[in-house]
């Protein structure tokens, strides 16, 4: 009663159900009888303001009536705690991206610098422009203005907190949002990018905006390692790349993003998830990126690893679980919502 703001009273004889907002009745009415826990859950309070929950459930049997016995634990604040970690790790990562958002910007100016100064330098000397050479010019310095402006708004949408709702989101779309910022920079380095996705990949249950933080933070720890093997062994013949495969088998997609780096010692592949800890010189990174990215991958029911690359450079596999199809479920009968 506590976690509500309601009295014992005023709880007996009402369905559990009426916790949930209205429009999540109908799903969650499915998911109880069908599941045992429940976490993140959004319920309201009394006041009507949302908090969250984690919910167990468990059938049993009430004055000869089948019932679900529910228990719920208010986890707001700990989930308040977390959402400041993740956008200060989130403002730490922009910081590191403030160099790669340089080269992408740059790229779309020196194409409208280059139209502009061919345009008055035409004007200073009087001399006409084709009709043709205009429109083509001229569409040139639209799509590079676009190109700035998603760019961007690419980076104020990254920059802005999430909330812990879950949705129904396609991987590979995420993985491309994520690398938009990145393809300038790994050119101008001469790392090439590997790509391999699965064109019929299902969706999954996740948060877009915090899973495109896991695969920035991934495509930087890949640049770094590359980087850092440079530093330590020159560059090789051949260039280093990252690869980055998705696929799916059974229930499972998987998600796999490898780099031709450093590498990691085998002894320390579960290790680099640990919160502060980093490989990384001192004053290069927070030792958080990889603990929250692994928080974050949790969050959506999902599984992170790390391992040694054969032939060098390390591979994280993250796997989701497939996303249930979208259909209309059962209002739950009154009876197996007492609480």
């Amino acid at each position: 009663s506590n976690v509500y703001g309601l009295s014992v009273e005023a709880l007996i004889g009402t369905c559990f159900l009426d916790r949930f907002a209205g429009n999540e009745r109908r799903q969650y009415a499915s998911k109880m009888i069908a599941t045992a826990t429940l976490n993140q859950v959004r319920h309201l309070h009394q006041s009507g303001k949302p908090l969250f929950v984690d919910i167990r459930i468990s059938p049993s049997e009430y004055s000869g009536q089948k019932v679900l016995l529910v228990t719920s634990s208010d986890i707001t604040k700990r989930l308040e705690a977390e959402q400041q970690l993740i956008q200060a790790s989130k403002m730490a990562t922009l910081g590191e991206m403030a160099t790669g958002v340089a080269h992408e910007l740059n790229q779309p100016l020196s194409v409208i610098k280059t139209t502009s100064s061919f345009f008055l330098r035409k004007f200073d000397k009087r001399e006409p422009v084709e009709q043709a050479v205009l429109a083509s010019m001229l569409a040139k310095v639209d799509s590079n203005v676009d190109r700035a402006t998603r760019i961007i708004h690419h980076m104020r949408m990254f920059a802005r907190k999430s909330d812990q709702t879950l949705e129904r989101v396609l991987v590979n779309e995420v993985l491309r949002s994520a690398f938009e910022i990145f393809s300038q920079q790994l050119k101008v380095r001469g790392i090439a990018v590997q790509w391999d996705l699965a064109d019929d990949l299902p969706k999954i249950n996740a948060n877009a905006q915090r899973l495109e933080q896991v695969f920035i933070n991934l495509l930087l720890n890949a640049r770094d390692a590359i980087e850092e093997k440079w530093l330590q062994q020159g560059q090789g013949s051949e260039p280093d790349h990252i690869a980055i495969r998705t696929g799916h088998r059974a229930q499972k997609v998987i998600c796999c993003i490898c780099d031709s780096g450093i590498g990691i010692p085998e002894e320390l592949a579960d290790k680099i998830f640990e919160p502060f800890f980093t490989t990384k010189e001192v004053g290069k990174g927070t030792g958080l990126g990889l603990s929250i990215s692994y928080g974050i991958v949790q969050e959506c029911g999902g599984r992170i690893s790390a391992a040694p690359r054969k032939g060098g450079g390390t591979c994280f596999t993250l796997s989701f679980k497939k996303a249930s199809p979208e259909r209309d479920t059962p209002v739950m009968e009154a009876d197996n919502g007492r609480r």
